[in-house]
């Protein structure tokens, strides 16, 4: 593969033409390439009775799986639920690929894409040349698969959702597209990109081409639906589900407050910028003098990890341990009391579900779809993100008022045993992938 793309005559700039066509149009070229292809759209009939057939599905995504992350836990719970309703399912990742392979047509992509863009445009920007890099790379690997084995195609991100667009072009299976963020709009939100840039213009054309590609966008919360909407999606053709888990501590107790001195708070949490650890600590600093008897468990590891204990340590915060990547979420979560989780931007936090399960008081914050499964002073509080006075007055009225923790455990708990169970999850998206059939 690295030798066909080294050949000149084999390599095609083109690949993506309405990224190129946006970025001609960012730069003021006029001279198009090809016209963007059009795909042949055909709908879900509802009003079909829906047989029961097993079916060959194919999962997609453009990041490592398995490793740990929600994105990973989400796929893996999909996976086993289908295949335990008796359906096939196999999942594609780049590092399914040789990695010796895949850098070096990463590598050839990069040094081709570099000359193209330098002579079309006089200058190269280094994230787009990374990603379209990446994207033609996973292209050439996936495209000796044929796709005619499966009956449905799942992409779990925008990028795989355009490079099996290309490669469906001739197959015409269903596709379906599951966002896991909130793609280019989020960047512009904290300032991660420049508003009016060719980055923004370059990765909106991915945006709206996922959804372009997409016969049904499956959303993991409702928050989706006017961005998707704004980049182009109709209405009919999103459909909300949940995430839901198989919580191996659903039956687990509490230790009993006898044997309890002390009153246990636990984040569960990759330990990344975005999860709000920092705020967390502020606000436990705000309210030292009521943490006595109060155990703070940091669950999760990351690359904040040295700077977060750092924090601790500067704001002398002694009741603060950091467990780093754990196994056994199910049994620390029954020996805590309160679940915090100060995110300030998420979609829907696995972690948050597993504490809904786990009936703990949840204090977290108003972010993507979580407002839609935990409802302020009925199945835990909600404060603004980044804001330690608002954690800090919330979580003291949570250490105050154990009838107040139990109450809100009680209400998130009996909401997630309901709505956010793996089989609820797994056979909504069956019903759905069937109805293509």
């Amino acid at each position: 593969m690295k030798d066909e793309l080294q050949n000149d005559q084999s390599f095609q700039p083109t690949l993506f033409p309405y990224l190129i066509s946006a970025m001609d149009q960012y730069y003021g070229v006029n001279n198009p390439y090809e016209e963007e292809y059009e795909l042949e759209w055909w709908w879900p009939n509802e009003s079909a009775e829906i047989q029961n057939k097993k079916m060959r599905i194919l999962i997609t995504t453009f990041w490592e799986y398995p490793v740990i992350g929600g994105l990973q836990n989400y796929i893996t719970s999909l996976k086993t639920g289908l295949e335990n309703l008796g359906h096939s399912v196999h999942v594609i990742a780049p590092n399914h690929f040789p990695a010796d392979e895949m850098k070096a047509l990463r590598d050839s992509c990069s040094e081709k894409f570099t000359q193209f863009f330098n002579d079309r445009y006089g200058s190269c920007n280094r994230k787009i040349l990374h990603n379209i890099s990446k994207l033609y790379s996973f292209y050439m690997m996936l495209k000796d698969i044929d796709l005619a084995e499966y009956d449905i195609i799942h992409a779990q991100d925008r990028y795989t959702a355009n490079v099996i667009g290309i490669l469906n072009q001739s197959y015409q299976k269903p596709l379906l597209f599951t966002p896991h963020g909130f793609m280019t709009q989020s960047r512009l939100k904290f300032n991660l990109m420049e508003r009016g840039s060719v980055e923004e213009i370059y990765f909106s054309a991915i945006d709206k081409q996922s959804i372009k590609n997409a016969n049904q966008v499956i959303v993991l919360c409702d928050v989706f639906r006017p961005i998707l909407i704004n980049l182009g999606a109709e209405e009919n053709k999103i459909t909300t589900v949940y995430t839901g888990i198989d919580f191996g501590g659903g039956k687990n107790q509490k230790k009993s407050k006898k044997s309890q001195r002390n009153t246990v708070i636990t984040c569960v949490s990759r330990l990344r910028p975005r999860k709000g650890h920092g705020y967390l600590f502020k606000a436990l600093a705000l309210i030292k003098d009521k943490l006595k008897n109060v155990e703070v468990r940091i669950v999760g590891d990351g690359e904040m990890r040295n700077t977060l204990e750092m924090q601790v340590s500067e704001l002398n915060l002694k009741n603060v341990s950091f467990l780093g990547s754990r196994e056994d979420i199910p049994k620390l979560l029954s020996e805590s009391d309160i679940f915090v989780l100060p995110t300030t931007s998420d979609t829907l936090p696995i972690s948050l579900i597993e504490a809904m399960f786990a009936n703990q008081a949840i204090l977290t914050t108003n972010c993507g779809g979580i407002p839609e499964i935990i409802k302020d002073n009925y199945s835990g509080l909600i404060v603004e993100p980044a804001n330690p006075k608002q954690l800090a007055e919330k979580l003291s009225l949570l250490l105050r008022k154990e009838s107040l923790r139990r109450e809100l455990a009680g209400n998130a708990q009996s909401f997630a045993q309901q709505h956010l169970t793996f089989s609820n999850m797994t056979q909504r998206i069956e019903k759905i992938y069937q109805s293509f059939l």
